[in-house]
C-alpha cells in the first residue's frame, strides 16, 4: 500500500516510480467494486460462508470468526484474489437483498429498517417532520359528536404531516 491513501476509502494510490503500479491499482479496483452501489447478500454476518461467489458481498457483524476476524462491521467482498474488506464511512448505504431493505452505517454502526427525511410522491410531499400527537376524544354527551371531533382530530393531523391533501 501507498503512504498515503485516499482520505474517504483508504483506497491505494500509485506513487511516482513505484514498482508493480497495476497491484496498487487493481487493489484500488476491487475495493472500488465493492464500494460502488453497495449491494450484500446479508447484513450481520459472523462467519463467512464456505463458498462465495466472486463479487458477492456481506456486512460483517460485530463478532467475525474466521476469515473475518479483526473486521467488525466492515464490508466483505469476495474476489478471484481472496477477501476484501473495506472499512464504511457515516452516511453508507447498502441494498440488503436478504432483508429487501436499505442498511445504514452512522455512528460506528449498521442500522436497518429506519428511513430519514421526506418522502415526494409526483413533487409532492406527502410525509415530512413528525408532528405532536392527537389527542384522545374527551367529554361530549352524544357519542356521534365524540366520534366526529376525534374523526377531525386525525384528519387534520394527517393533513399537517402531509400524508393527505388539503383540497
Amino acid at each position: 500500500m501507498t503512504v498515503l491513501p485516499t482520505p474517504r476509502l483508504a483506497l491505494p494510490l500509485l506513487e511516482p516510480g513505484q514498482a508493480q503500479k497495476e497491484m496498487f491499482h487493481n487493489e484500488a479496483l476491487a475495493l472500488l467494486d465493492i464500494a460502488t452501489q453497495a449491494a450484500v447478500v446479508a447484513a450481520m454476518v459472523d462467519l463467512p460462508p464456505a463458498a462465495p461467489a466472486t463479487g458477492q458481498c456481506w456486512i460483517i457483524g460485530a463478532a467475525p470468526q474466521d476469515a473475518w476476524a479483526g473486521q467488525a462491521r466492515k464490508l466483505a467482498g469476495w474476489t478471484e484474489g481472496g477477501w476484501r474488506f473495506l472499512t464504511p464511512r457515516d452516511g453508507m448505504r447498502v441494498w440488503v437483498a436478504a432483508d429487501q431493505a436499505l442498511a445504514l452505517f452512522s455512528g460506528g454502526e449498521w442500522y436497518q429498517g429506519r428511513t430519514y427525511g421526506r418522502l415526494f410522491i409526483e413533487g409532492r410531499q406527502v410525509v415530512g417532520p413528525r408532528q405532536s400527537n392527537v389527542a384522545e376524544p374527551s367529554g361530549g354527551m352524544t357519542v356521534d359528536a365524540e366520534a366526529r371531533g376525534a374523526i377531525s382530530a386525525v384528519l387534520q393531523m394527517l393533513r399537517q404531516h402531509g400524508l393527505i391533501g388539503t383540497d
